[in-house]
């Protein structure tokens, strides 16, 4: 029996890995790292092709080795995976791919895995599969009677295959304000929101407002509820490789539509405008449906270990589940971002090892 099973080889999962082997573990006999994936990269392996360095939003170091230097112009979707290749490769990690892991169950002693590689058995889990593979669509009354195209951002290539389309894109993070500048330069635009944005500076993000922002997310958790996106605290930043399309008009947003139709969308009579244009009798004839509207934690295979509360979350205690300390999450509410998966990864390897292997007083 393995004392700790990894799922998932992302920024949290291999940030756990590491510390895991440098407070002890044998790598392989005593830790194990499963990825679903066949290379690796986590989820950036996945993203658009005209996503670059340029414009994403920063990737924190993994613990030991910096980023390398970028010039800016490389695709993220190739540059990511290669250093997190040669991250497990220069410490050795034990990682083993492709697995998927199914199932976890409780058994004597620990916990059970069903994988798509047979079954393994562990004293302690830390799970740090993320949230790429359960994309949110949200359901609005005529959403199947749509005849055009909807993709989400987890299915999105490029603007290239939008071109001389009329794309709807819909929601309010930042993922929505970065494909709307691209996807407006070959196609028409509309942007809509449940909410109406709100715009914040570089200069706004202090490091005390960061902590902020954490706490807040933080709070949710331990009182076990879903958690929130970080973006859905902080606000959106318009970065300057989007003010072009800011220039343009492109984002005047509009409320959430009521209803889609067969051709588009619709909105009812009485809808609050925020002083934006309505469109002709309250209607929109569009070509796609872009859902820019997030994902959510992807956690059934733990699912027969119980472990949400009725309001939906799970309750945490920093990386541990409050049912369970054996368990914990990393890449989870506060720490769903590549500096938060990095110190949930030390965090959740130091208790493991300290619940694990007490040292006597």
């Amino acid at each position: 029996m393995l004392e700790v099973a990894v799922i998932g080889a992302g920024q949290a999962g291999l940030s756990a890995a590491y510390h895991l082997v440098r407070l002890g573990f044998t790598p392989y006999d005593e830790v194990l790292v499963l990825d679903r994936n066949a290379e690796p990269g986590g989820a950036w392996q996945h993203r658009w092709d005209s996503l670059t360095m340029h414009d994403v939003h920063g990737i924190a170091n993994l613990p030991g080795v910096p980023v390398p230097t970028s010039a800016g112009a490389e695709r993220a979707n190739e540059f990511v995976p290669a250093y997190f290749a040669d991250y497990q490769k220069r410490f050795e990690l034990p990682v083993l791919r492709p697995v998927a892991v199914e199932s976890v169950r409780s058994v004597a002693g620990g916990f059970e895995l069903e994988t798509s590689q047979g079954s393994y058995q562990a004293a302690s889990l830390v799970n740090a599969t993320g949230t790429w593979d359960r994309p949110f669509i949200p359901w609005y009354p005529g959403i199947e009677t749509f005849r055009g195209r909807q993709l989400h951002t987890a299915d999105y290539r490029g603007a290239a295959e939008l071109a001389g389309q009329h794309v709807l894109v819909v929601g309010g993070g930042a993922s929505a304000v970065q494909l709307l500048a691209e996807i407006s330069e070959v196609a028409t635009t509309t942007w809509v929101t449940r909410r109406p944005p709100v715009w914040r500076t570089g200069e706004d993000f202090t490091p005390e407002y960061g902590r902020q922002v954490v706490a807040r997310v933080e709070e949710r958790v331990r009182a076990g509820l879903p958690p929130r996106s970080v973006v859905s605290v902080t606000g959106l930043h318009l970065r300057p490789q989007e003010q072009a399309a800011a220039d343009r008009g492109v984002y005047t947003r509009l409320p959430i539509f009521s209803r889609i139709t067969a051709d588009g969308v619709e909105w009812d009579p009485d809808t609050q405008w925020d002083g934006a244009a309505a469109p002709v009798d309250n209607r929109l004839r569009i070509d796609t449906i872009l859902w820019a509207t997030g994902f959510r934690a992807d956690l059934a295979h733990l699912a027969p270990l119980h472990l949400r509360e009725p309001s939906g979350g799970i309750r945490m205690d920093g990386t541990a589940t409050v049912i369970d300390p054996r368990v914990h999450l990393v890449g989870y509410g506060p720490s769903a971002s590549t500096i938060g998966a990095n110190r949930a990864g030390f965090a959740a390897a130091r208790a493991l090892r300290d619940l694990l292997r007490p040292v006597a007083a």
